[in-house]
């Protein structure tokens, strides 16, 4: 499409770089696939979502939110910060498409599945689907719910489940879960910051080896949305924004 701009909008960090980093790099794969003119914005981090049209230069804009589900930050935060309407906004004379976050995307259990393989996950293997999840917000589970029924369709794995980090099931119980002796944790976390480098592994007890107490052996695949995956996710949301 002549002068349009894609712009991913991510949380960010003032603490941790590591937060805003995959949104950086989604961005940059992007550029070299030949998008054009491609922009960032974050609620913690500079540039901020309240200036984030002021560096772009096209009039028909497709707002891809870099979050893992839809809650508080997409319908509330980021409509409101960016001063869209719904969908389909007009914003300073721009053509303002907002699309649902990557995590809603069903492709996203490609990259999933991509990352379970990755960490060692066999079809006698059982995928644990990680998500943060908030009691405040039960729209948060239902996206990972949906993505782990994905992943489960493909048939490549004995079991697919899923736990939380800040609700139940929590992932503490996941040995209890699953019935097979290699367990495959997957994040479904945007960044690889404080929850999925240091708290979550803590949690799950998990050592050098990943040998449980019980025998079983326990890996932990990097998160989802590190991968360089996701930037497909991207390009299908905005086809499908423009097709608007």
């Amino acid at each position: 499409m002549d002068d349009s701009a894609i712009l991913l909008v991510g949380h960010g960090s003032h603490l941790d770089p590591n937060s805003s980093a995959p949104v950086h790099r989604h961005a940059q794969t992007l550029r070299e696939r030949g998008h054009g003119e491609v922009c960032t914005a974050f609620w913690k981090e500079e540039p901020s979502l309240a200036r984030a049209f002021d560096g772009v230069d096209a009039l028909d804009v497709t707002v891809v939110p870099i979050f893992m589900s839809s809650g508080y930050f997409t319908e509330e935060v980021l409509p409101r910060e960016l001063r869209l309407g719904g969908r389909l906004s007009v914003v300073e004379g721009r053509t303002v498409r907002y699309t649902s976050p990557i995590g809603a995307h069903p492709a996203l259990a490609r990259v999933i599945d991509s990352r379970a393989g990755e960490a060692g996950a066999t079809k006698e293997s059982a995928v644990v689907v990680l998500g943060h999840g908030t009691p405040r917000n039960p729209r948060s589970a239902r996206n990972v719910y949906a993505q782990a029924e994905r992943v489960r369709a493909f048939g490549h794995y004995a079991e697919v489940a899923t736990v939380f980090m800040d609700q139940e099931p929590h992932m503490s119980t996941v040995s209890s879960l699953v019935d097979a002796a290699n367990i495959v944790v997957v994040p479904l976390f945007v960044a690889d910051g404080w929850h999925v480098g240091q708290t979550i592994p803590e949690e799950l007890a998990i050592g050098h080896t990943g040998l449980r107490p019980d025998g079983r052996r326990l890996h932990y695949a990097a998160p989802v949305g590190t991968h360089p995956l996701v930037a497909e996710v991207i390009e299908e949301l905005v086809e499908e924004a423009r097709a608007w």
